[in-house]
């Protein structure tokens, strides 16, 4: 699994690609997220992310209720067709919101005059 972070105002974006199948992978998506003590909302970008297996969809459950334990927004951006499947077949959705295209584009411009969004 390959992890981008990209800060945005008070926004941390981090782009997950390929499995998250191990738990080093896991451990690794854990690691980068609870590194971002400092953001008031952290996005984990879904979208290039093959398969993600039970350690996984557990380490989302956690990092949403970690998130939450620090008052940071937690939000899952594009989750693949498989990975979707697993967040719901776990109930995981409970703990971890998974935000719109829209969504994410109105919080950027809220937290980042930078980035208005367009009439």
């Amino acid at each position: 699994m390959h992890l981008h972070i990209e800060k945005i105002g008070a926004i941390t974006v981090i782009e997950c690609a390929g499995r998250v199948v191990s738990n080093d992978t896991a451990f690794r998506l854990r690691d980068a997220v609870t590194s971002q003590c400092d953001a008031r909302i952290i996005v984990v970008d879904l979208s290039a992310v093959q398969a993600i297996e039970g350690g996984g969809l557990g380490m989302l459950a956690f990092l949403g209720r970690w998130a939450q334990h620090h008052d940071i927004q937690f939000k899952l951006f594009n989750p693949t067709k498989s990975v979707r499947d697993g967040l719901e077949s776990l109930n995981t959705l409970l703990d971890c919101k998974i935000a719109t295209f829209g969504e994410i584009m109105d919080l950027v411009a809220k937290t980042d005059s930078r980035y208005p969004l367009a009439a």
